[in-house]
This record gives structure tokens, sequence and C-alpha cells, in this order.
């Protein structure tokens, strides 16, 4: 008796081949509408262009001249990357996003006078999308004993946009094409 019964209630509690194959056909559906959901959903959310990242770099740039020359330090270096390098030459490297700031504060306080004016940039931007060089050359224009100079640099910078959205400078070049000359 217990033997019959076991194989009863194994045999009544078993689903069918019939079971199984609605149960595989459901399954396969539900998967199929969930992933063409999940891929609908991931192309609504296009990466943006190769021009609009390229502006929008310019843009941010422009709004760090304006703060270096409105001797506005959080605007400077709002776009630093806490692992910034900024290399410029006749100087050491500089490490980290509070080196620039400091170095900047310093820089503002030594030559209130100082003023960089763009005279042209390009940005190439990574068909990824992720990555980006700037590329500027500035007139910078300061005071020494009252009299006025000016020379002309480049600056080029590696933006990388970082997981919160926002592009972010990792590394920059400052490199002076002569030495400063009156005016």
């Amino acid at each position: 008796m217990w033997a019959n019964s076991t194989i009863y209630s194994t045999v009544a509690c078993s689903p069918t081949r019939q079971g199984l194959n609605m149960l595989k056909r459901i399954g396969s559906t539900v998967i199929c509408t969930v992933l063409s959901c999940t891929t609908a959903s991931a192309s609504t959310q296009q990466q943006p262009s190769q021009s609009a990242i390229a502006s929008q770099i310019k843009a941010d740039v422009a709004e760090i001249v304006a703060g270096i020359n409105a001797k506005d330090i959080d605007k400077a270096t709002k776009f630093d990357a806490p692992d910034l390098i900024s290399m410029e030459s006749m100087r050491e490297p500089s490490f980290g996003a509070k080196a620039d700031h400091d170095g900047l504060s310093m820089a503002f306080k030594y030559a209130p006078s100082w003023h960089l004016s763009l005279i042209d940039e390009s940005v190439d931007v990574a068909k990824a999308g992720d990555m980006a060089i700037y590329r500027g050359t500035y007139a910078e224009d300061s005071m020494r004993d009252g009299v006025p100079y000016t020379h002309k640099g480049n600056y080029v910078a590696g933006f990388r946009s970082d997981p919160d959205g926002i592009w972010r400078i990792h590394w920059s070049i400052i490199a002076w094409q002569s030495s400063s000359k009156k005016k």
C-alpha cells in the first residue's frame, strides 16, 4: 500500500509533457518580452553626437577661462577631475584637483591682471563618445611692474565623461609658444 500511494502521488503531482511544454512557451514569451522592453529602453537613451559633445566641452572651457579672468577659483576649477595631472613648461607637474586649485589661487594673488583670450580651439571626440581632447591657443596678458606683457600659449586637455555624466579634465598640458614680450 505504501509503495502504491508513493507511485500515485508521484504520477499525480508530476507535470505532464504537455504541461512542461506550456510552461516553456510561457517562460520563453516572458523572457522575450522583458528583453525587447530592455532593448527599446536602451535605444531611446542615445549617446549625444560627437559635435554636441565638442560644443559642450568648448562651453566648459569657456567657463573655466571666464573663471580665470574673473579670479573666481571655483569657476576656474569646476571641471577638474580629482585625479587631474596638470603639466606646464618650466614647472613640475601638479597632481590632483586640490593642487590645481591651490596653484591657481596663488597665481590670482601674484598676477591680478592676468587675462586669457581665445585665439582658436578644436575638440576631437572619441567614436565611443566617452573621451575627448581639447586643443586651444590663447593670448595671455599680464602686467610686470606696471608694464603690459603678452605671449601665446597652447592648452591641451584630456576630458572624460565621468560616471555622473559630467565631462571633467583628467590631464592638461600648457605649452608656451614664446617668452612674454612687451605689448
